[in-house]
């Protein structure tokens, strides 16, 4: 679920009403975000800490007390003296005093053999509004040195300068590659105007907060969450209860397309893998997929109703000249399916009363572009977040699901919470990525 700054400080105040200690939290908090580090950033190299008064950069000095473990060079700097500091945080900095605080060094001399991570412990949920003199030279300062020498910003449960409730970024706002999320997602972090400050969502979880009131309508997609989705697979299970997944993608031009959707869905762990192509496509990609997928040349796509699928997965690189028959297919198929690319753009002709006609469940995965050909009877729609404009669709398509692509990727079904991707960066702004999720997903569904 998601939180409001105030609810989160009011579960905090409930767990420290029954017994537990703030040291205690932020040890937990403080391990967790080490482990952060250490799963993105395997090999130690260079930390620095920028810190404020407050429970953030205490989280920062515990975490950086772990790394230093595995050798991570440790310095600092600080936006108040230590005597300034919160009781908690000034203790941490006191039990490291060997940290290099830096002076005002001109970052240009910063060297760091290995990884130069810079943890931002400026400001905590608490703050609002445009940043004071002193942390916005410091928050400016640490966006500066992403870009001059690549620098990945790891944030303390918010990025500083960035709204908990609104997500509005203040004026130099700090740019985090990673933010790392005490206890609960708060509900700023995945607004649209958030996404650019807050990168990749890691959640890292508290025992002692295990509660708390919130919005539950909406998640963020954590691996607990996706894990607890999969079905354990039985040891003598065999590829036909590994999920048929049928794939119509591929035309001249666009072979690619199918290739990485097929392969998507193999990596995913689909058992069986058919592509479906027209006839004059069969021998370009015949031979050139892997060799676990079944390549079958048909002279219309409605061949696909007569054949065993668990799932469709339809429209990547497809092309335009057999319309009719994809729409058709579409209509009757009453196995799952993903509808992507091409298809989608056929079948926004239909408008989103025509995919509530369909007989089988229905995936929807477009990119914004996609999206604005979808909804173009509902023109008022594009105003709205893309949240909101994900549950608009929803609404519409009672009993299938609507996938909006982007770097915070977004998912909803009407009667279900909202869905947030955590994961993903801006290394992914490629083509043929949207065919790879077409595979994989179908594999999941399969």
């Amino acid at each position: 679920m998601l939180v409001t700054c105030r609810q989160m400080r009011e579960a905090e105040e409930r767990v420290f009403a029954a017994g537990a200690s703030a040291a205690i939290l932020m040890e937990a908090a403080g391990g967790g975000i080490a482990d952060v580090v250490r799963q993105f950033f395997p090999h130690p190299g260079t930390l620095v800490l920028y810190l404020g008064s407050g429970n953030n950069a205490g989280d920062a000095l515990v975490a950086a007390r772990e790394l230093r473990k595995d050798g991570w060079r440790v310095r600092a700097r600080l936006s108040v003296e230590p005597e300034q500091m919160k009781e908690l945080p000034r203790h941490h900095w006191l039990a490291l005093p060997d940290i290099d605080r830096l002076g005002s060094a001109p970052a240009a001399d910063w060297k760091s053999k290995g990884p130069l991570i810079l943890f931002d412990g400026l400001l905590g949920i608490g703050a609002a509004g445009e940043l004071r003199p002193t942390v916005r030279a410091l928050a400016a300062e640490m966006n500066a040195l992403r870009q001059s020498h690549h620098a990945a910003t790891v944030a303390m449960d918010i990025p500083s300068g960035l709204d908990g409730d609104t997500g509005t970024p203040a004026v130099d706002a700090v740019i985090a590659d990673i933010t790392t999320v005490v206890g609960f997602v708060k509900s700023g972090l995945v607004t649209d105007t958030a996404t650019a400050h807050v990168g990749r969502l890691s959640l890292v979880p508290l025992a002692a907060l295990r509660q708390s009131d919130g919005d539950a309508s909406a998640l963020a997609l954590t691996p607990e969450l996706l894990r607890a989705w999969l079905p354990r697979r039985a040891f003598e299970m065999h590829k036909g209860q590994a999920g048929r997944v049928g794939i119509l993608a591929g035309s001249r031009g666009f072979l690619g397309a199918a290739r990485l959707a097929c392969e998507g869905a193999l990596r995913a762990g689909a058992g069986l893998v058919t592509l479906l192509v027209k006839e004059d496509a069969y021998p370009l990609l015949a031979t050139t997929l892997p060799p676990e997928i079944m390549v079958k040349p048909v002279a219309d796509y409605r061949e696909a109703l007569d054949l065993r699928f668990d799932v469709l997965a339809v429209g990547p690189g497809l092309g335009f000249e057999a319309e009719a028959e994809i729409l058709d297919l579409l209509c009757a198929a009453t196995a799952p399916a993903v509808m992507d690319a091409d298809a989608l753009t056929m079948v926004a002709k239909l408008g989103l009363k025509g995919v509530c006609s369909m007989h089988g469940p229905r995936l929807l995965t477009p990119h914004p572009g996609e999206m604005s050909r979808l909804i173009a009877t509902h023109p008022e729609w594009m105003e709205l977040s893309r949240r909101a404009l994900v549950e608009a669709v929803a609404a519409e398509l009672p009993g299938h699901v609507c996938l909006l692509k982007g770097s915070r990727t977004v998912i909803a079904r009407q009667g279900e919470p909202t869905l947030f991707n955590t994961t993903g960066h801006p290394g992914m702004a490629t083509g043929g990525m949207g065919d790879v999720l077409t595979g994989v997903c179908a594999a999941l569904i399969g």
